[in-house]
C-alpha cells in the first residue's frame, strides 16, 4: 500500500518527492540489503514496503552512550539510559515479528564493525548507513562495507550535508571516500548514493577496490563531481 502511494506521489510531485522515498524507489526490488542504525525501525518499514527485499539485515547495538559527545544523540543525552534502548530494541522485534519469523528480516544487535564479519564479500545489493554520524565511524562503515557490496551495487545513507552534533562528519567521510576511490556520488537532499562500479570484462573493479581513503589536509571534493537532483 505504501509503495503504491509513493508511486502516485512521484507522478504528482515529481522532483518534490521526499528524498528518502526517492532514494528507495531507485533501489532494486527483491534485493539483499542492510540498514546500519535502526533506532525504532521507521525507515526499516519504508524499506520493506517500497523495495520488497529478499533479505533485510538490521544492524544496531541499541546501546546508550553516556559521553558528553553524544548529549544531543537519540542514543545519548536525548535517551533516558540503557533501559530505554533495551525497550526500543524489544519494540523493533515486536514491530517486525512477522518478517523476522519468515526470514525476511535478520536483526544484528551489535556495532556495525562487529556485524561486518557476518557477511561474505559481494553479498549486499545495497546498504543504508545511518549509524554513528561522527566522521571516524562513518569512514569506518564505508571502508568495511564497501567490499560487501556487489559490483554495480550501492552504498546509501542519511544526513549528508547536515551539520548536527556530529560536526558534518557524514559529508566529510563520504566526500573523502568517493574522491580517493574515484566513485560516483549522487546527492538527493540529505541522502547520498555511492555507486560501486560494475565488474569489468576481466571480472575486476579497476583499482577502486584497493584504494584506501586517507584524510589529506587542505584537500576537498570538487562539487562538479557530485551529481545532484
Amino acid at each position: 500500500m505504501l509503495a503504491r502511494y509513493i508511486l502516485i506521489l512521484k507522478k504528482v510531485l515529481g522532483s518534490k518527492l521526499p528524498a528518502r522515498q526517492e532514494l528507495l524507489l531507485r533501489m532494486p526490488q527483491g534485493s539483499v540489503c542492510a540498514e546500519i542504525g535502526v533506532y525504532k525501525g521507521d525507515f526499516s518499514e519504508m524499506i520493506l514496503e517500497i523495495t520488497k527485499p529478499k533479505k533485510l539485515h538490521l544492524i544496531d547495538p541499541w546501546k546508550y552512550q553516556s559521553e558528553a559527545t553524544y548529549r544531543q544523540a537519540l542514543y545519548g543525552g536525548i535517551s533516558r539510559g540503557q533501559a530505554e534502548m533495551d525497550a526500543i530494541y524489544d519494540y523493533v522485534c515486536r514491530r517486525f515479528s512477522k518478517a523476522l519469523n519468515d526470514g525476511t528480516i535478520v536483526i544484528h544487535r551489535m556495532p556495525s564493525e562487529a556485524a561486518v564479519d557476518c557477511f561474505p564479500d559481494s553479498y549486499f545489493d545495497w546498504i543504508y548507513i545511518d549509524g554513528n554520524h561522527l566522521y571516524e565511524y562513518v569512514k569506518k562503515d564505508l571502508e568495511l562495507y564497501f567490499p560487501k557490496i556487489k559490483a554495480g551495487g550501492f552504498i546509501t545513507g542519511d544526513d549528508y550535508g547536515v551539520k548536527g552534533w556530529w560536526n558534518n562528519g557524514v559529508q566529510q567521510a563520504v566526500d573523502e571516500f568517493v574522491k580517493y576511490r574515484r566513485l560516483k556520488l549522487e546527492v538527493l537532499g540529505s541522502q547520498f548514493i555511492i555507486y560501486k562500479p560494475e565488474a569489468t570484462e576481466r571480472g575486476g573493479l579497476g583499482d577502486s577496490e584497493n584504494i584506501k581513503s586517507q584524510p589529506i589536509a587542505g584537500v576537498s571534493l570538487h562539487r562538479k563531481s557530485v551529481w545532484r537532483h
